[in-house]
């Protein structure tokens, strides 16, 4: 191939996620078959090509690379403009340059068939690696250290490449061509097996290590992003092991299954949530649990009626789950609270006394991922964790926020997760977690400042959370400080609207939608705690219309983890001191029969005081109160959300449940009539099954008659549905339906976790266009 007369210079600039999945070979494939001349290479801004062409050759390359764009890439836009012209013979790849980073780093991804299929065969030289890959499929985020994605700049770089592995590296024709983590039992990172004393184990370690799981041992596995706990999820007594050790009493437990036939043993599963299982991202997917299914021990998920499955996503987990002859448990390998273990001295010094044995492996765990988790609602897909298989692809964002300034919006205290916002788009980070601890604040601290490096992020406005005492808002605050960067608080509700707005893709100057906000807790901007808002909201501001009910919390924060106080605190707002009392003399119903064994008279005195009792609008403590009435999680809820969806997988059991509830219509919603027949259904010792579906279905109807009402009041077509307790998808199905038969248009967001996960990107679209307005 040599320059054609006519011939003149191009530049091709393609931007998205086009680095580290073939794409440099799929354009060279692309040029050889046109017979163009010219080059290809990564930079820190995505993927540059040069050409000696016509104008009609550069525009029909453009498109069929757009047409033709291989399976894990994303493109976000292709530039062509003119360029010197080039000499020479021929289409090359080279090497990459260096430069200010701007390029996106791919999320990790699922091993694909092909891999697979190499695996599971006994004459091909990877049968049984525990490592193999292409540029389908492999580590990305995980073991990246900069961009561009090379291998210099991964984890991968302690390994050199044997000549068979070099020549698939070097040759373009091949789908492993420049996949960095290329590599082969003779040169790639190896498998180990070692006891919780350190001891390497004899024998093959996957083999070993399932035979540990068959007798009940509890193993750790070095996964993609950190280090996870395993046991036979069809042996109770392990469970019932591995939930003590790990001081983990209740929470469910994440599944792992072989295949989706297995998957469908026990739970129902659609074809949309089948592909979600066996895509690339290979989430947890929460699923519906079969009564006529296979069993699984209720230590599990106790109280619930789904189950979190995931399919295998590396080539390890396949190994392991081709041997077993069940699930598996598969949790985060980390003490409660803190962050998952991703170092290998760490893990054995932390988790020595919870495992039995430890299969690891000695390829670096650059950056932790934890396993992202998804749901199919009324609405379609929903995020609940943002994570491995989906962070850090940037959601590239209505084309008005290109030009805005760049934002680095540091979200809130709960489920944690950080985002830059630049050029156009957003990056949300993965999922970090709560600040409760020392160890989960020094985490956020140093993915904050390794993502800030990696993407190159130099903002001059960092958003914040206005409460007082989040973690997450004064590291923003002293940054702020620290590079001159302008301060901007974002009221958490509206951050929330925001946030599906600009998932959506919504502009900057969009028209006010709707925004129903149901979640535990927020800071108001009168001071007070909010968590159940109606709000006129763009990203300009807002205008509080309605919300539930403010109702005291006694004790404070004690109130999100001891329902039975927030019990106490409604009834008392709604029937009195005088009559609560009388009805926890005469304990009707489980609930209200325990409360007269609790300090129920000082607390009392504390409501009425206003001492350490702070009013709340909270949708969540709400949930807390109706379940504590029917004896759930009565004492204390062990995990967030607990009594929330113990709640749920109660009112879901009698789906024909048609009756609901009154709830007090108005501008403050008004819960006394819905406790006047809730109490009224207790003393007739009605099931509590049905008393949760008839709470669900009252507050579904409150909701969406007040939205409806306001709707029309103030011309908003277009409702925002966001806030943790919007993650039920019981109550998001009821709502929607009664929405959509009032022919309200709701905004989806598949993209964005409804809960605090999301709260940073709304924060950041919302200061890009700070100052705005409130009231």
């Amino acid at each position: 191939m040599t320059v054609e007369k006519g011939a003149q210079g191009w530049q091709l600039r393609i931007r998205g996620l086009v680095q580290g999945v073939g794409f440099r070979p799929h354009v060279w494939r692309l040029a050889q078959a046109a017979g163009l001349v010219g080059e290809v290479l990564n930079d820190a801004e995505g993927v540059l090509i040069r050409l000696a062409a016509t104008p009609g050759e550069a525009e029909a390359l453009a498109k069929a690379i757009r047409l033709k764009a291989p399976p894990l890439s994303r493109i976000d836009a292709i530039e062509i403009v003119p360029c010197a012209p080039l000499g020479g013979t021929g289409f090359k790849i080279v090497a990459s340059r260096t430069g200010a980073p701007r390029a996106a780093v791919t999320p990790d991804a699922a091993t694909c068939p092909d891999c697979l299929a190499e695996i599971a065969d006994p004459a091909n030289r990877r049968f049984g690696y525990a490592f193999t890959n292409c540029t389908n499929c492999g580590p990305r985020l995980s073991i990246t250290r900069a961009v561009p994605y090379d291998r210099a700049n991964t984890s991968m770089a302690a390994f050199g490449m044997c000549p068979a592995c070099r020549a698939e590296y070097e040759d373009p024709a091949d789908r492993r061509f420049h996949a960095q983590p290329n590599a082969c039992p003779a040169c790639g990172p190896r498998l180990r097996l070692r006891s919780a004393d350190g001891e390497a184990l004899p024998g093959d370690p996957v083999a070993t290590a399932v035979q540990l799981l068959a007798r009940g041992r509890i193993v750790a596995i070095k996964g993609l992003g950190g280090w996870q706990l395993a046991v036979d999820a069809t042996d109770g007594a392990a469970v019932a092991r591995l939930r003590a050790l790990k001081h983990r009493p209740l929470k469910p437990l994440a599944l792992m299954a072989h295949s989706l036939d297995e998957v469908r043993r026990f739970c129902q599963v659609s074809d949309a949530e089948a592909d979600e299982l066996s895509g690339p991202a290979a989430p947890i997917v929460l699923l519906v649990h079969r009564k006529d299914g296979a069993g699984l021990p209720d230590a599990v998920a106790p109280g619930m009626n789904r189950l979190g499955f995931m399919l295998p996503a590396t080539p390890l987990h396949h190994l392991v789950m081709a041997r077993m002859r069940g699930p598996i448990v598969l949790t985060s390998g980390n003490a409660s609270g803190d962050p998952q273990i991703t170092d290998d001295d760490e893990a054995r010094a932390l988790l020595g006394a919870v495992a039995d044995a430890f299969l690891g492996h000695d390829r670096e765990v650059v950056h932790r991922v934890d396993d992202s988790v998804v749901q199919m609602t009324a609405l379609g897909r929903q995020v609940m964790r943002h994570g491995r298989g989906l962070a850090p692809a940037p959601l590239i964002l209505n084309e008005g926020f290109a030009d805005l300034p760049p934002v680095l919006a540091t979200g809130g205290d709960i489920k944690n997760a950080f985002c830059l916002k630049g050029g156009g788009r957003a990056i949300l980070s993965p999922h970090i977690g709560d600040m409760g601890t020392a160890r989960a604040r020094r985490d956020l601290s140093r993915r904050l400042e390794f993502m800030r490096a990696l993407f190159g992020a130099r903002p001059t406005r960092i958003a914040v959370d206005p409460h007082p005492s989040y973690f997450s808002s004064r590291l923003g605050r002293e940054l702020a400080e620290a590079e001159g960067a302008a301060l901007v608080e974002v009221q958490h509700h509206h951050a929330h609207v925001a946030a599906v707005m600009a998932g959506a893709g919504l502009p900057p100057d969009a028209a006010p939608v709707l925004g129903v906000v149901l979640d535990g807790l927020g800071w108001g901007m009168d001071g007070t705690i909010w968590g159940g808002e109606f709000l006129c909201a763009d990203f300009r501001g807002f205008t509080r219309l309605a919300h539930f009910a403010p109702v005291p919390m006694p004790g404070g924060d004690a109130a999100s983890r001891q329902p039975w106080r927030n019990l106490l605190a409604h009834l008392n707002h709604a029937f009195g001191a005088e009559v609560t009392a009388r009805m926890i003399a005469d304990g009707d119903g489980a609930g209200l029969a325990r409360l007269s064994e609790k300090p129920w008279k000082p607390m009392q005195q504390m409501i009425d005081r206003g001492l350490n009792a702070p009013p709340a609008s909270s949708a969540g403590r709400l949930f807390d109160a109706v379940a504590a009435a029917l004896g759930l999680c009565f004492d204390e809820q062990t995990y967030e959300g607990q009594a929330a969806m113990r709640l749920q997988a109660l009112a879901e059991r009698v789906p024909a449940e048609s009756g609901g509830y009154p709830v007090g219509p108005g501008k403050v919603l008004d819960w006394a009539p819905m406790w006047r027949a809730l109490a009224a259904d207790l003393r007739r010792g009605e099931q509590a099954a049905v008393i949760a579906a008839r709470f669900h279905r009252g507050l579904a109807a409150g909701v969406a008659e007040t939205a409806a009402r306001l709707a029309g009041e103030h011309g908003l077509g277009t409702i925002a549905l966001c806030g943790g307790v919007f993650q039920n998808a019981h109550l998001l199905a009821l709502v929607v339906a009664q929405l959509e038969k009032q022919g309200l248009d709701i905004i989806r967001a598949s993209a964005v976790p409804l809960n605090d996960g999301g709260l940073a990107l709304g924060q950041a679209a919302v200061s890009g266009v700070y100052p705005f307005e409130t009231n």
